[in-house]
C-alpha cells in the first residue's frame, strides 16, 4: 500500500491507541496538521506556546498512564519546550516528543530554523533520533514508543524532516507497536536478604516515592508497612511528584524535609530503612552536614533501575525488580519471618500512630488559630480548601511555599492516584499539567494549586482549556513574589536578604490582574479574600466541573526556612 511518511506515523499511533496529539505547529509540521484534518481517530490539542503544550501532554500522560504525543515547531519550538522537557525527564513521564525538521535537500545550506535538535534533546530524553529514510520511520517509531514506556520510563525525541513526512512509499512495514511485559521478578537471594534485614530491625522506617504509585504498587506498600509497623515517609518536595502512600493512613509519617540537617535529624532514630520508588536523595541546596542519611542506618533499596541502587548511599541490600512485584514478594517473605514478633510490632505501630495523630492535631489547631487573619495566610487558604476536597479529587501543586504538603499532613487527600507534585521545578508546569490531568480524567474533579509567578510561565494554557472545553479548577496562591527564592536567600545567609532586602524577586508595581487575564483567555475568574467564600466557590467549581480560576491574595511575609515535612 502506497502511503506517506506522516500517514504511516499516524496509522501506527492510532493502532496503538493514541487519541490525542498536543502541539503548536509551524511550517515544518504542516504535513502533520494537514493529515489530521478530518481524521476522527485523533484530537489535536493546540497550545499557544510550547510550555503549555508540553506540560498539558505531561499531565495527560501521568494521569492516564499512557503515552503522551507532542509535536513541536522545529528548533525554536523545541527550545521553548526545553524546561518542560526537563520536568518530564526528571519525572520519567513517557512522552513521544516530535518536531518537524527542514527539508533534507536544504540541510547543507544550514537553512532558517534548521538545527541539530537531536543533540539538544539528547541529555533530557531516553533516546533522541532524526529519521533519515522514510523506510526507517515505522521501526524508529516502534522503538521510540517502547523506549518511552519501558521502565525506567521517560521522554523520547524524534525529528521528522518535512519532505520525509510527505514522501510516498509502498514498502513501509506497518507492523503494530507491541510492548513487552516489564514486570520483572527480583532475584530470590536478594529478596531473602532484604526480608532478613527488615525482620531483624528494631526500629524500621520506609521511604517511598513516586514510582510506587506509577507502578500500581500502593496496596503492596501498605501491606509491608503494616506488617512491619513502620512509618512511611514521602520523598522530599524536590522529587515528591506522586503520593506513594495514603496520607490518611495511620502509619503515614508525612514528607521528608528539603534540607540535609533536617533530613538527618528526622531519620536518626531508625536502624533500617526500606527505600522504594524514589531517588535517594535529590537535594535542593547544599547544607552541612552534606550526608543526609545517618551512617548507622542500614538501607534496603528496591528499584527497577539499577542506576538508582546505591547511587549516592551504600546499601545493605539492593533489589532489582518491578516495584509492584518486588513489594508483593517482600510482603510474602515478611509474613513468615515476622510470625513471632506480633507484640513488638503492635507496640511499635501504636506508638507511631499516636505520634502521627498528635502532629495532625497540632496542625489543625494552627490552622484554626489563623482562620480570622487577613489577608489569608497560606495555612488559612489551605484549611479552607482541605475541608471541601472531594474524595476522588486530583490535585496538582506548583505553589510549594503555600501548599507545603498541608493537604497531606491533614489527611485530606483520600486517594493516591490523584496527587501531582512538581519534580523538575522548571516553572510553568502546573497549569498545563492540571489541564492534561483533567483531559485524562473528565469525570474526576481536578484542582490546580499555582503560585502567581509559576502561573505566568504557562498562562497561555488557559486558552487551550477554554478552546477545548477542559473544565479544570485553578487557585492562584498570590503573594506577588518569588517567595521560595527569598527563603533560599535567607537560608544561604546572604547579607541583604537577612536584612529583608531583595532585587528582582517581587511581582508588583504593577501586580498581575489574573482575573482580567483569565477572562481575556476565555476563562471565568474571581478574586477571593474570604475563606468561606473560597470553600463554597471551589466546591461548586469542582462538583459541577466548571472551568474557573480563583485569584487569592495571601500574606507576603517571608518565613526564614520552609518546613516542608
Amino acid at each position: 500500500m502506497a502511503i506517506s511518511g506522516i500517514d504511516a506515523f499516524l496509522e501506527l499511533l492510532a493502532e496503538f491507541g493514541v487519541r490525542y496529539i498536543f502541539g503548536n505547529p509551524g511550517t515544518s509540521e504542516l504535513p502533520l496538521n494537514d493529515a489530521l484534518v478530518g481524521d476522527s481517530r485523533f484530537r489535536y490539542i493546540l497550545g499557544l506556546q510550547e510550555v503549555p503544550v508540553m506540560s498539558i501532554a505531561d499531565g495527560y500522560a501521568m494521569a492516564s498512564g499512557t503515552l503522551g504525543v507532542v509535536n513541536l515547531h522545529i528548533s525554536c519550538g523545541l527550545g521553548n519546550a526545553m524546561g518542560m522537557l526537563y520536568n518530564a525527564h526528571r519525572e520519567g513521564t513517557p512522552l513521544l516528543v516530535t518536531a518537524g525538521q527542514q527539508d533534507r535537500r536544504l540541510k547543507m545550506e544550514e537553512p532558517i530554523l534548521w538545527g541539530d535538535m537531536v543533540s539538544v534533546a539528547r541529555p533530557w530524553t531516553k533516546w533522541a533520533v532524526e529519521v533519515d529514510q522514510v523506510g526507517d520511520l515505522p521501526m524508529i517509531l516502534r522503538r521510540a514508543v517502547q523506549t518511552a514506556l519501558t521502565p525506567p520510563t521517560g521522554p523520547v525525541f524524534v525529528s521528522l524532516p518535512m519532505d520525509l513526512q510527505m514522501e510516498i512509499s509502498d514498502s513501509l512495514d506497518l507492523t503494530p507497536i507491541c510492548l513487552p511485559d516489564c514486570r520483572v521478578r527480583p532475584p530470590t537471594a536478594a529478596l531473602a536478604r532484604a526480608v532478613d534485614v527488615l525482620a531483624s530491625s528494631q526500629n524500621p522506617g520506609i521511604l517511598a516515592g513516586s514510582r510506587v504509585t506509577e507502578r500500581g504498587a500502593t496496596a503492596e506498600l501498605i501491606a509491608v508497612a503494616e506488617q512491619l509497623g513502620a512509618p512511611v515517609m514521602a520523598e522530599s518536595g524536590t522529587t515528591h511528584g506522586r503520593l506513594a502512600f495514603p496520607c490518611d493512613h495511620p502509619l503515614y509519617a508525612q514528607g521528608l524535609p528539603l534540607w540535609s540537617p533536617e533530613v538527618r535529624d528526622r531519620l536518626d532514630e531508625f536502624d533500617v530503612l526500606l527505600v522504594t520508588g524514589m531517588d535517594l536523595l535529590r537535594q535542593y541546596v547544599y547544607h552541612e552536614p552534606s550526608r543526609a542519611i545517618p551512617e548507622h542506618i542500614r538501607l534496603v533499596q528496591i528499584d527497577e533501575d539499577p542506576w538508582q541502587l546505591g547511587k549516592n548511599y551504600p546499601v545493605e541490600v539492593g533489589v532489582i525488580g518491578h516495584t509492584q512485584v518486588a513489594l508483593a514478594e517482600l510482603s510474602a517473605g515478611l509474613a513468615t519471618a515476622l510470625q513471632d514478633q506480633g507484640t513488638q510490632i503492635e507496640d511499635r505501630r501504636r506508638e507511631r500512630v499516636a505520634r502521627h495523630r498528635i502532629a495532625r492535631e497540632k496542625l489543625e489547631a494552627e490552622i484554626e488559630s489563623q482562620r480570622d487573619l487577613r489577608p489569608l495566610t497560606p495555612l488559612g487558604l489551605m484549611g479552607a480548601l482541605a475541608r471541601i476536597l472531594p474524595d476522588d479529587v486530583a490535585v496538582i501543586e506548583e505553589a510549594v511555599t503555600t501548599t507545603n504538603t498541608t493537604f497531606e499532613r491533614l489527611g485530606a487527600l483520600k486517594n493516591t492516584t490523584g496527587y501531582f507534585g512538581h519534580r523538575g521545578w522548571a516553572l510553568g508546569w502546573g497549569l498545563g499539567c492540571t489541564i492534561g490531568a483533567k483531559l485524562a480524567w473528565p469525570d474526576r474533579p481536578v484542582l490546580g494549586m499555582l503560585g502567581e509567578g509559576a502561573a505566568m510561565y504557562g498562562i497561555q494554557g488557559l486558552w487551550s482549556a477554554a478552546h477545548d472545553n477542559i473544565p479544570a479548577t485553578f487557585v492562584i496562591c498570590n503573594n506577588a513574589q518569588y517567595q521560595i527564592l527569598k527563603i533560599g536567600a535567607k537560608g544561604l545567609k546572604l547579607p541583604r536578604a537577612m536584612a529583608g532586602e531583595y532585587e528582582g524577586l517581587e511581582i508588583r508595581q504593577p501586580e498581575v490582574d489574573f482575573v482580567g487575564l483569565a477572562r481575556s483567555l476565555g476563562v471565568e475568574a474571581h478574586r477571593i479574600t474570604e475563606p468561606d467564600e473560597l470553600s463554597d466557590r471551589v466546591r461548586d467549581s469542582l462538583t459541577n466541573h466548571k472551568l474557573t480560576l480563583f485569584d487569592v491574595p495571601i500574606t507576603r511575609e517571608t518565613p526564614g526556612r520552609l518546613n516542608y515535612g
